[in-house]
């Protein structure tokens, strides 16, 4: 039987688009099964399942959206209803892969959905805000977005060219053989930044030659919200979390920012957890041009064209070493707090651009000062970069592990 495409799209504004879609997906050899989310006018062709249903599903009543002087409500009814029905297609068997068009509107109905469903399971879009910022779309969700160039209105030279990409690429998502499964093994999370990869690699290393697979992720601000979010789904065994840059993004306003929650998912999971300040000596911002003017006279660094960074201070340090200490703190699980004295990342070692032992133990005592009685500490001599540094992360959290596992 042919896998199945979900395709999701307002019929009675963009009907003539979505049959295009449908038409190109079903000549792959694909089925396809269509959901109207239109609210206004009749859908351009019938639909598998139609507005009214989502609607319903939804909470809502068609009949009261049906004037177009409701719009917000009927978005969020209407997302809402989308995201139910689409849940209950995966969990039936009914959906291989999702697709969807729109504008601001319909980018942000469809992805609600889109972000329902699990890593893995195809999802396109093609979008006139894809090509920027898409993030509050996106989530922490694997959307592929597709800029549509010019509006989601009709069919011409530019769109059908863009609308045909679009179908062959989730056609050949859904029709792509997945690899054999590996041996499953325990997930352990990590966050890793340019600054601290010989650290996370080498940890990793050891944590991988003792039977687990660790997940890496880069500390990018949606990178940290990933690991949080993975790490409170309930798939993940331990994490070490060795670089908390964006931390000092959200103290400092940085572009890296996870939120000022970062840093607790694991915590508030009941998972074991190593924390290390790794590259807390760093905010991040765009090009030099973009550095806020009241960080003008404060030491920077261009790690490249695109990014600069901004060495942390004394006073800055202290506060995140409070927002380490209180992840800590909430742990549930066994917790750890690693400290490396030499410095916290590449830049921040005896003689390097960020080196300033003052602002580090700033940090490493707000830490130690905050943290309540029987969370380890561990101080080493050394860079969060030499391997003797990643080899007591990870024999440490192996120990965690495996003092779980006994119960």
């Amino acid at each position: 039987m042919p896998k199945t495409v979900v395709i999701v799209g307002a019929l009675d504004t963009k009907g003539k688009e979505f049959a295009f879609i449908k038409d190109l997906i079903q000549k792959q050899g694909l089925s396809t099964l269509v959901l109207d989310v239109g609210v206004l006018g009749d859908p351009a062709f019938p639909p598998d399942i139609s507005r009214e249903k989502v609607a319903e599903a939804g909470g809502g009543n068609l009949d009261y959206f049906a004037s177009g002087e409701h719009k917000d409500e009927a978005m969020k009814t209407m997302a809402t209803g989308l995201e139910a029905v689409v849940l209950d297609l995966h969990e039936q068997g009914k959906l291989d892969g999702i697709f969807s068009m729109g504008g601001t509107g319909g980018t942000s109905v469809a992805t609600r959905a889109m972000r329902a469903l699990p890593i893995g399971v195809p999802k396109v879009i093609v979008s006139t805000v894809g090509g920027g910022d898409v993030s509050a779309y996106a989530g922490t969700k694997d959307i592929i977005f597709i800029p549509s160039i010019v509006d989601v209105a009709g069919i011409n030279r530019i769109s059908s060219t863009i609308y045909a990409n679009a179908a062959g690429a989730i056609a050949g998502m859904v029709k792509m053989e997945r690899p054999e499964a590996v041996e499953e093994r325990p997930l352990v999370t990590a966050s890793m930044f340019g600054n601290t990869t010989k650290c996370v690699d080498h940890a990793r290393e050891i944590l991988e030659a003792n039977g687990f697979e660790v997940l890496v992720f880069h500390a990018s601000g949606n990178g940290g919200r990933t690991m949080e979010s993975l790490n409170l789904d309930g798939y993940i065994a331990g994490s070490m979390d060795i670089t908390m840059t964006e931390l000092a993004d959200e103290v400092c306003g940085g572009v890296f920012s996870a939120g000022p929650e970062r840093g607790m998912a694991a915590s508030k999971a009941g998972i074991p957890a190593l924390l290390v300040p790794g590259c807390v000596d760093m905010a991040n911002f765009w090009g030099i041009d973009t550095v806020p003017e009241k960080y003008r006279d404060r030491q920077l660094y261009e790690w490249n064209p695109t990014v600069t960074l901004m060495r942390t201070n004394v006073e800055e340090n202290i506060r995140i070493g409070e927002m380490i200490a209180a992840a800590a703190n909430a742990s549930t699980a066994p917790v750890a707090v690693l400290l490396p004295l030499k410095g916290v990342s590449m830049l921040d070692s005896p003689g390097g651009e960020f080196w300033d032992p003052q602002a580090d133990r700033a940090c490493f005592e707000a830490i130690k000062s905050n943290l309540k009685p029987g969370v380890p500490v561990f101080e080493l001599d050394l860079n969060i970069n030499d391997p003797e540094f990643a080899q007591t992360i990870a024999e440490n959290l192996l120990g965690m592990l495996k003092k779980v596992q006994k119960g």
